[in-house]
């Protein structure tokens, strides 16, 4: 068991996790800035990005550049200089560090070391998506960015597919509709979904409906900005039941894929899969044709 010492006792220096804004520069906490202000140095994924914040608040204190292409030989020497005591601040480009940033080698170096860690409440595009959702707020999955492979998107959607709590993913504009035809054919086309775009910024922005309509949505639009995906939790049973069943544990176009290979038609084996799993056949069909393209 670990216990964190009381700053009264401590002979090191103190590792921060300042969290900065996700859009609206508002939502900075006095907490932060204050820190920010007064620990003896910030890591910071981009030291350019974060100047910017920096000038805004009037912060002079020094960066040091802290990112997942340095982060191996850069937290050997952040430990040492906070067991030399100097306070340092951790800050990602937006939110809380450490959730889908970096982050946690370095908190968990630091717990390593007997260096205290020090979490300041702020912004989450995640959180601040689903409280206005609509959707269940609780319990919940936070899953943040999924694969970017389709059979591994795939793969990681029908394991989730089994889970009953809201789940919570972020997605880049150029990836938001492949994702939601892969949300749409794993979890079902009626499946609940809320996208929350540009959260904190002028054109913040909530679509809500379906994974079928929203996918009609980004396939009829100009698809702009970050987007947080909150998608409605399902019955908490798998797609298929019946355990003597050997496409069970299979995604849907790895069973389509298995049929195939069986010997049967591509058109009646994606109709078997679509019938079984309640899912869009033509969608289905497509998403089959373009891995097999690919």
């Amino acid at each position: 068991m670990q216990v964190q010492k009381s700053f009264s006792k401590q002979t090191t220096g103190t590792l921060f996790l300042v969290p900065t804004p996700i859009g609206n520069l508002g939502d900075m906490t006095q907490r932060s800035i204050e820190t920010l202000k007064t620990v003896d140095l910030i890591a910071a994924e981009d030291t350019r990005h974060t100047a910017q914040l920096l000038n805004q608040f009037s912060i002079a204190t020094k960066q040091i550049s802290f990112h997942e292409h340095n982060k191996e030989t850069r937290i050997p020497e952040l430990v040492e200089r906070l067991l030399e005591g100097i306070d340092l601040a951790q800050v990602s480009d937006a939110g809380m560090p450490s959730i889908s940033d970096p982050g946690h080698e370095l908190v968990q170096a630091a717990l390593d070391a007997d260096i205290p860690v020090v979490p300041i409440p702020g912004a989450s595009a995640g959180i601040t998506a689903l409280i206005a959702s609509g959707l269940a707020p609780q319990p919940f999955l936070f899953y943040g960015f999924l694969q970017r492979k389709p059979k591994e998107q795939q793969a990681e959607l029908t394991q989730l597919a089994q889970h009953s709590e809201t789940m919570i993913f972020y997605e880049a504009p150029h990836r938001l509709a492949k994702t939601l035809a892969n949300i749409s054919q794993v979890l079902g086309p009626n499946r609940r979904v809320v996208l929350a775009r540009e959260l904190t910024k002028r054109y913040e922005e909530f679509l809500r409906g379906t994974a079928d309509e929203l996918l009609t949505w980004t396939q009829e639009n100009q698809v702009r900005g970050e987007f947080v995906i909150v998608v409605e939790g399902g019955s908490g049973v798998p797609l298929i039941e019946e355990e003597s069943d050997p496409l069970a544990g299979l995604s849907n176009l790895e069973a389509v894929d298995a049929l195939v290979k069986q010997g049967k038609k591509t058109t009646a084996a994606v109709k078997e899969i679509a019938k079984k799993r309640e899912l869009d056949r033509q969608a289905l069909y497509l998403a089959y044709q373009e891995q097999n393209e690919g």
